[in-house]
């Protein structure tokens, strides 16, 4: 079956609509009406015979006629753009465009020092960073890349660890401990005040605490639940509680006496951030330049 420009058209729109999960957002990222969407689908569906999305007044999804059409259209697609990126010279040409999606945490401690070494070394690569606390799917979102820890990543990406195992500690300001005493065993911070962790997937995260081959988790109390840890911190230097976060974060305030750690022997090691992207692309120059300078910096 040969198809004419706009039924191409059609099936990249379709591709949007599974992606997307819903006519309104794969309306709004085409910028055309979610009723336009619908009567190209209809189109579609009626010209190849076959229903390809089951719809609700709530919900769409693809039929498994549709979800083994969006794999093959999908990969021509990568197919396509990967060779529209070689001629632009974005893999081997030192120049191109990246867009990368990025923790927080990871941005502070990873990029902040790394970006302005990157821009020196290659002048010709645009690079965009979202920053992004939440889970994201870069592929669909048209991401190159993102940083995560990685033990959050998914099976089917790629993922390249950006930095040793990382280390987390509980910390408090030196009159909260003077004032509500200080924590022998993890057990002990449940008659504390503890700034809670909301992670991006929206659970409210235990803290870990090992000694040897002892570990333990804890759900600590607090009324106090933060999903940012710049905004932790700040609450434990202003004695709101314990925090829990990466060393590397509190270590300056550590070192100038405003923090103190609580618990120095139950610290635990977690997984390390890692860059991820997508196994059925080829790696953009940019994104394997970005990779090899962090891990070098982090002495990797």
């Amino acid at each position: 079956m040969q198809f004419k420009r706009n039924e191409i058209h059609e099936l990249s729109i379709f591709l949007a609509i599974v992606q997307y999960r819903s006519f309104r957002k794969a309306a709004d990222h085409l910028e055309v009406t979610a009723s336009a969407l619908s009567h190209s689908m209809k189109a579609l569906e009626q010209r190849l015979g076959v229903r390809l999305l089951n719809r609700t007044s709530r919900s769409v999804a693809p039929t498994a006629a549709g979800t083994a059409l969006a794999e093959k259209i999908s990969a021509g697609l990568e197919l396509i753009n990967s060779g529209l990126e070689d001629l632009n010279g974005h893999y081997q040409g030192g120049a191109g465009s990246i867009r990368i999606n990025v923790l927080k945490d990871a941005a502070v401690l990873l990029l902040r020092p790394a970006i302005p070494v990157f821009q020196q070394r290659f002048p010709n690569v645009e690079l965009e960073v979202a920053v992004d606390d939440q889970f994201v799917d870069v592929t669909a979102d048209g991401f190159d890349a993102g940083i995560r820890y990685s033990g959050t990543i998914p099976e089917d990406m790629i993922a390249v660890p950006l930095t040793p195992p990382l280390k987390w500690i509980a910390v408090a300001a030196p009159d909260y401990l003077r004032n509500h005493g200080r924590p022998v065993m993890p057990e002990d911070l449940n008659s504390h005040r503890c700034i809670r962790i909301r992670t991006g997937r929206g659970q409210i995260y235990k803290w870990e605490f090992e000694r040897g081959d002892d570990r333990r988790e804890i759900d600590v109390p607090g009324a106090l639940i933060s999903g940012e840890t710049d905004l932790a911190i700040n609450a434990a230097l202003e004695g709101a509680g314990l925090c829990y976060c990466l060393e590397r974060l509190a270590s300056p305030y550590v070192s100038a006496g405003r923090l103190e750690v609580v618990l120095p022997k139950w610290a635990s090691m977690g997984p390390p951030f890692s860059m991820y992207y997508s196994s059925r692309r080829q790696l953009p120059f940019g994104v394997d330049a970005l990779i090899k300078l962090v891990r070098g910096l982090n002495g990797l």
